[in-house]
């Protein structure tokens, strides 16, 4: 019986010195921030305007080969008429869920490589 009494009393301890710690390690935290001049800003006031990385332009012909052979072969662009690849396209782009702007370029480069009149 005094075993676990024992276990329990030290568990308790080792508590209340985790405790402890987070309170002072919290403390000392909130000192810092006080006694720094700048911790009235924001966050974006003390960071330099930061440009946004520009996206990656891709081509027709690379959008085209990433989305669509996620789910059949790649098809040649001379294959179709610009009328077939469009209707294609169309019907596509819902499928695949391609934004307006990826779909007007692989559109763009089916009919300009397409061989038919």
């Amino acid at each position: 019986m005094n075993q676990p009494s024992s276990l329990k009393t030290k568990w308790r301890a080792g508590l209340g010195l985790a405790m402890t710690a987070t309170a002072i390690y919290g403390l000392s935290l909130a000192g810092l921030r006080a006694a720094d001049p700048n911790s009235g800003k924001t966050a974006n006031a003390e960071k330099p305007a930061q440009k946004k990385p520009e996206k990656k332009k891709f081509s027709g012909a690379d959008l085209y080969a990433m989305h669509c052979n996620r789910c059949h072969p790649e098809r040649y662009a001379p294959e179709r008429t610009p009328e077939q690849w469009k209707t294609i396209l169309m019907h596509m782009r819902v499928r695949a869920n391609l934004p307006a702007e990826q779909a007007r370029a692989i559109m763009k480069y089916l009919q300009e490589d397409s061989g038919r009149p």
